[in-house]
């Protein structure tokens, strides 16, 4: 991935993170991490864990944001995410996978929408 990639997508990332605590939720990990991959951002929407995958782009010429999140990816979150759960003893937390869809656009600007309970845990085990 190109470094103008990987910068857009911090940037992507530290704006939703921003606009997440604006909205209320109180950010537990960014870039949590282990050997089934990788969450952008663990936060809590009141008594709900949220694990936010961020995607960010400059335009529309490969679809939405959002789009991005393929069946794939969504089983790969499913797994570290369900990790996450275990390693904290959090298994009976309510807890739900949204999507952060960013566009940084021509005015040099984040416009974010948060795609609430985009998809659930037991989707990605079917």
């Amino acid at each position: 991935m190109s470094r103008e990639k990987l910068e857009l997508g911090r940037k992507g990332e530290d704006a939703t993170a921003d606009f997440l605590k604006q909205k209320g939720y109180k950010i537990i990990q960014r870039n949590y991490k282990n050997k089934l991959g990788e969450i952008d951002i663990i936060a809590k929407d009141k008594k709900t864990l949220c694990f936010v995958e961020v995607k960010t782009r400059t335009n529309f010429r490969f679809g939405y944001p959002q789009e991005a999140v393929t069946r794939h990816k969504q089983k790969q979150l499913n797994k570290v995410a369900l990790s996450y759960l275990k390693q904290y003893n959090l298994l009976n937390t309510p807890a739900r996978f949204d999507i952060a869809s960013v566009i940084f656009n021509n005015q040099n600007k984040f416009e974010i929408k948060i795609i609430k309970d985009a998809f659930s845990l037991a989707e990605g085990y079917n």
